[in-house]
């Protein structure tokens, strides 16, 4: 019988609320420019888009409120605070209204970002990896175990207890379900697999010290510590 040559790397995982056990992470899919005042805020329509996505690697999440080393090869770390949804079961080719049975329940994210080097990239007209899928890129917090989509919601971000983004969920281009829905066109879902859905107006830069918090009404906040 044939084995592995080298040991398997840790399974990723994420906390679950009010629970010892942890959310097995498959996946990290990311939606771009879901909030029209964002899409403006980064030169963009949000009229004429339809959701496109980009991902990071799994063990790219960071969970318990752990501090953040300033990652490498930037001198521009931006926030985005997001909703995130885990999912509980797969499935492709799925319309909007199937989409819900997917959802094991709900975290709050940021979806950190080496945002000159995103630029470049942009530029270059070159893939966005190493701008959004660096190590601890994908903070996450305890997921919230839920029947169907969050429609609305007050999401908040404050660096060092000031206020930066101030949204809700319900300002969405794309809701929750229409996400799942349009992904799951593009490849099949699985259990496992985490989506952050994008963050609204008022990303900023984070300097070595800073503490971010990101708050979702209803859902365990998260902060993080920039070292």
């Amino acid at each position: 019988m044939s084995g592995l040559v080298l040991p398997a790397p840790p399974l990723p995982t994420a906390p679950v609320h009010g629970s010892d056990d942890r959310f097995a992470v498959r996946r990290i899919f990311c939606v771009g420019r879901n909030y029209a005042d964002h899409a403006r805020e980064m030169g963009h329509d949000p009229d004429r888009e339809p959701p496109f996505f980009f991902t990071k690697p799994a063990d790219a999440v960071l969970t318990g409120d752990a501090d953040l080393p300033y990652p490498p090869a930037t001198q521009d770390l931006h926030f985005e605070g997001e909703l995130v949804v885990a999912l509980g079961a797969g499935g492709r080719d799925l319309q909007a209204a199937d989409a819900g049975a997917l959802i094991w329940g709900h975290a709050v994210g940021n979806d950190l970002t080496r945002r000159d080097l995103q630029a470049e990239a942009k530029r270059m007209g070159r893939p966005w990896d190493m701008a959004k899928g660096f190590d601890g890129s994908a903070v996450c917090g305890p997921i919230h175990r839920a029947d169907g989509p969050l429609t609305q919601g007050r999401l908040l971000v404050e660096v060092n207890g000031t206020p930066r983004q101030d949204s809700d969920l319900s300002q969405m281009i794309w809701p929750v379900a229409d996400i799942i829905a349009h992904l799951s066109r593009l490849v099949r879902l699985e259990a496992g697999d985490l989506i952050y859905t994008g963050t609204p107006a008022g990303v900023g830069a984070l300097q070595r010290g800073d503490i971010v918090t990101v708050r979702i009404e209803g859902l365990t906040p998260i902060r993080t510590r920039i070292t």
